[in-house]
């Protein structure tokens, strides 16, 4: 993809690296009143928002990492991951006006890139699935949505403006303008450039395939009775009942 970074590169040159600690700070405490209507005061942020706190104090030691006061820096993380119940690696670069909504159970490896304006919810990995040194976790570009409970593992890249449904498990690239669903992800949407990810509007690809694979026994029981003569109409009374209980269960899904 055009968009991807060289997997070689370790630390991209953000925006994060030419402005001020404290405007970043500020910056930071501004992004909930863009992203989360439930905010009603500043007083909140200070109490109800450890995804703000997080990204501020791994400002801080990401970059007393970056002058080699590494174990202080972890311990600044370590202690952020007790008070805010996320995981995040001093050494991992964190663009401008990331979100983290609710938070709790974030992780975000060292070698990972999130650039500027990307919303992560809660339960969120980007996580490594090699022990080998270098780049070894995700990078997410801008503009990116990754749903609660996502798993993106790797030395992959999730596009500008793409989204990442919730509790799927991203192991290949994902294009930008793209929605990826699923276990293992698939892309369900390509070029879609309709802003903000709607997890209402997401396919339910379980219920899908059960009215496929429905589907596909029927039309072979109706070959095997024309064709075969086999006659299953004692069966068939039960097997009608258990297929309408199941029928419904699935339509009340949504």
């Amino acid at each position: 993809m055009n968009d991807e970074i060289n997997k070689e590169t370790i630390k991209p040159e953000l925006d994060t690296e030419r402005i001020s600690l404290w405007k970043q700070i500020k910056e930071d405490f501004s992004v909930p009143k863009l992203n989360d209507p439930a905010l009603n005061s500043n007083i909140e942020l200070i109490f109800n928002y450890p995804g703000v706190w997080a990204v501020i104090n791994h400002r801080i030691a990401n970059r007393l990492y970056k002058k080699n006061f590494k174990l202080t820096s972890r311990i600044i993380m370590g202690l952020t991951q007790f008070l805010c119940n996320m995981d995040i690696h001093p050494a991992a670069t964190i663009g401008r006006r990331v979100f983290i909504d609710h938070g709790i159970g974030v992780v975000i490896g060292e070698t990972a890139i999130v650039e500027d304006d990307v919303l992560i919810y809660q339960g969120v990995t980007l996580g490594g699935v090699s022990l080998n040194k270098g780049k070894r976790h995700p990078t997410i570009k801008s503009n990116s949505v990754i749903g609660s409970g996502a798993k993106v593992l790797g030395n992959i890249t999730v596009g500008k403006n793409s989204k990442i449904g919730a509790n799927s498990v991203v192991i290949c690239d994902v294009p930008k303008n793209s929605t990826a669903v699923g276990v293992p992800a698939k892309i369900i949407k390509r070029d879609d450039k309709n802003g903000r990810l709607n997890h209402g509007d997401l396919p339910d690809i379980n219920k899908e395939m059960f009215e496929y694979l429905l589907k596909r026994v029927a039309v072979l029981e109706h070959a095997i009775k024309k064709y075969d003569g086999i006659d299953l109409s004692n069966e068939y009374t039960d097997l009608e009942c258990i297929y309408k209980k199941f029928i419904s269960a699935m339509n009340s899904i949504r």
